[in-house]
């Protein structure tokens, strides 16, 4: 008997690659059901990423934040480790030049309240 998405790729006239699916269980309350594709387990992943966010059980992006602060603050530590004025003119340029979001990443602002 093929499962519900067997038909839909058999309609759809798709096809999965087996190796680069994953089950993400979402939610406190999931039971954690294993599931075949083609007859074959499917692997199940704490957190995934997808189109540049990485999401984990419990839908929370917090080391999607966290990770840029600490590259931010290291690089912040570095520029006052190397540059022997403090004033603003100085810093802010070279902070704003060396420290920037890469492309997928959350602004703090536009992630979910905490």
């Amino acid at each position: 008997m093929r499962s519900r998405l067997e038909r839909w790729t058999h309609a759809s006239l798709m096809k999965f690659n087996k190796a680069k699916c994953k089950v993400l269980h979402v939610g406190q309350c999931n039971p954690k059901h294993n599931y075949r594709l083609a007859g074959e387990w499917i692997e199940s992943s704490p957190e995934e990423k997808d189109l540049g966010v990485l999401v984990d059980e419990k839908l929370s992006m917090t080391w999607q934040c966290v990770l840029p602060a600490q590259k931010a603050n290291c690089v912040l530590g570095c520029i006052k480790r190397s540059v022997t004025s403090r004033s603003r003119e100085v810093i802010l340029p070279l902070y704003s030049a060396l420290v920037r979001p890469p492309p997928g990443v959350l602004h703090p602002a536009l992630g979910p309240l905490t």
